[in-house]
């Protein structure tokens, strides 16, 4: 499959958080980013020195300059369960804006059209780094990285392209 680039539509599909009562949800794409202007940025890994250290700080740290450009949400997304999503996310306590969302199969990614093959280093097939900026459901932006390199994706570069 092709990855997903600008102009495309974002396809349907479901992914799973816990919500601020601690439940499980499982929601559609959709459901989530229709009629809002939406960052769905994606980790190959929860934990990963490179996601934990940088790709994610810098979208909890510029959320506030990010929502007053008009953003609605931003979703941190990755190949793993909800519950180590959920889990990451407690890391973090200084976040009030970032909804870390779970793709557990790998379906989602699959759509998307982001597989990242890490077999070889024992992590299964995840999502390649990116950054995608939704409006209503339209891709505005598509930066998505090569391999494990992390140099268009993070809240920097979709800041600059607000």
């Amino acid at each position: 499959m092709a990855p997903i680039t600008v102009g495309d539509v974002v396809p349907d599909g479901t992914i799973s958080f816990f919500d601020d009562h601690d439940q499980l949800q499982t929601v559609s794409v959709h459901s989530l980013a229709a009629g809002k202007k939406v960052i769905l940025f994606g980790v190959p890994g929860a934990f990963t020195p490179t996601c934990s250290m940088k790709h994610v700080p810098g979208f909890i740290e510029k959320a506030e300059e990010l929502k007053s450009k008009g953003v609605d949400e931003i979703i941190c997304f990755s190949v793993n369960d909800p519950f180590v999503m959920k889990a990451w996310g407690k890391t973090y306590p200084e976040n009030k804006h970032v909804k870390f969302v779970a793709d557990g199969s790998g379906e989602y990614t699959h759509l998307l059209g982001l597989e990242l093959d890490l077999k070889d280093k024992g992590l299964g097939v995840r999502s390649r780094r990116f950054a995608l900026l939704l409006d209503n459901l339209k891709v505005t932006v598509a930066n998505v990285e090569s391999g494990g390199e992390f140099t268009v994706s993070s809240a920097d570069d979709i800041l600059k392209a607000l």
